[in-house]
């Protein structure tokens, strides 16, 4: 490549993607002492980092067979623009990050067959839809796997694969100062602290909201001078206070990013809707209960596509070694308020230490094995992808 500047175009659709965009571009700009380009779509991450994004990425954070319909239109449109951009700018890349759905359709969608692309976060083939390992083989030249175990399904049909580890793992998260966060919002030292985490989308904010609610209120007659602490994205500040106006403790919103960090690590146990969050909370070592539910028919033809039993990353890695899972799951109609304030009462006591020290293995296993944070080896791969000289 001689002494061009590469050009990548990077793609997220969904907060946990803008997340892993941000330490990806991180990790690029100090690879190359700042010598590189990036164009695409992000979130307030991304943005942070440098990114001019193309259109706002909360249009694409939409989840459910179901829920998706009604802004199909708005998408396909969305991965035309995308497409025709990239068919523009002719960059060294495209790196799409998760969002398997729009990643294909986007990627479907360029001309410039010369363009390398490069998908970030496996899908989870070994959960459901085994055969999408054919597709991602069709549409992209390299995967980048976020598990250890992932990349022998797609090297079997003869698509590159790396396991580049969890980049929730360099979070500095565990480092967050809890007695400062305390003061902060006047959180008495031996007073408990419950940490709510309804969701990233809309959709599972307003499904959860209520049986979350609840399950405080109940645990609160037990729990007196409950405090609790929302660390929300900060696109669903609004609509969370307008959900939460009649919440039955002392309810503490936070969003920036820092802030939230703070407030997962100072909270006593969690109470979490199923995603990144997860891994978040194991690392702050606060205990979890873990609950989602979703569109009755998505629930349905859901349950007839996959293959496990649990929903929480942590619990899956667990299983697969032959280990108890550790981290209560509520799902669907299980996602009950007596149940999940039953739980989060246990967690308040011993059992909440016995499942942090429970959890400690399998974020372990997150690492790769190089022994560089995982943006880090992330950006090492796509710098060897396109054969470009970066610091090692």
């Amino acid at each position: 490549m001689g002494e061009k500047t590469p050009l990548l175009y990077i793609v997220a659709g969904e907060p946990s993607g803008d997340a892993l965009g941000a330490r990806l571009i991180r990790a690029l700009k100090t690879a190359t002492n700042g010598g590189i380009r990036i164009e695409g779509v992000g979130g307030p991450l991304m943005i942070a980092e440098g990114l001019n994004s193309q259109f706002p990425m909360d249009e694409l954070s939409v989840m459910g067979l179901l829920e998706v319909l009604p802004h199909a239109r708005r998408i396909m449109g969305r991965m035309r623009e995308a497409a025709e951009a990239v068919d523009t700018l002719s960059p060294d890349a495209v790196i799409t990050i998760d969002s398997p759905g729009f990643a294909h359709g986007f990627v479907t969608r360029i001309k410039n067959s010369g363009v390398k692309k490069i998908h970030y976060v496996a899908p989870t083939v070994w959960a459901w839809r085994k055969n999408r390992v054919h597709k991602f083989k069709r549409h992209f030249d390299h995967l980048l796997c976020l598990l250890p175990f992932e990349p022998e399904y797609f090297q079997a049909v003869g698509l590159d694969a790396t396991f580049v580890g969890h980049s929730v793992i360099e979070s500095g998260i565990e480092d967050a100062d809890t007695d400062a966060f305390r003061q902060r919002w006047a959180i008495p030292p031996d007073g408990p602290l419950l940490a709510i985490l309804p969701g990233s989308r809309k959709g599972e904010v307003t499904r959860h909201v209520d049986p979350f609610r609840e399950a405080v209120a109940r645990l609160a007659r037990k729990h007196p001078g409950l405090t609790c602490v929302m660390p929300a994205v900060p696109h669903l500040e609004g609509l969370l206070a307008d959900l939460t106006r009649s919440w039955p403790t002392k309810l503490i919103s936070v969003t920036e990013e820092t802030e939230r960090h703070a407030a997962m690590r100072t909270a006593d146990a969690a109470l979490a809707a199923s995603g990144t969050v997860s891994l978040e909370l194991a690392l702050a070592e606060t205990p979890m209960v873990i609950a989602y539910r979703m569109n009755p028919i998505t629930h349905w033809l859901v349950r007839r596509m996959v293959s496990i039993d649990y929903a929480s990353l942590l619990n899956i890695i667990a299983v697969r070694a032959g280990a108890a899972p550790a981290i209560p799951e509520r799902l669907q109609t299980d996602c009950l308020p007596e149940k999940l304030s039953e739980d989060l009462d246990r967690l308040l006591g011993p059992p909440g230490r016995d499942q942090v020290q429970a959890l400690k293995p399998w974020l372990n296993a997150l690492k790769p094995a190089s022994g560089l944070p995982s943006s880090q080896e992330a950006a090492r791969v796509i710098l060897n992808g396109i054969g470009y000289p970066h610091k090692p």
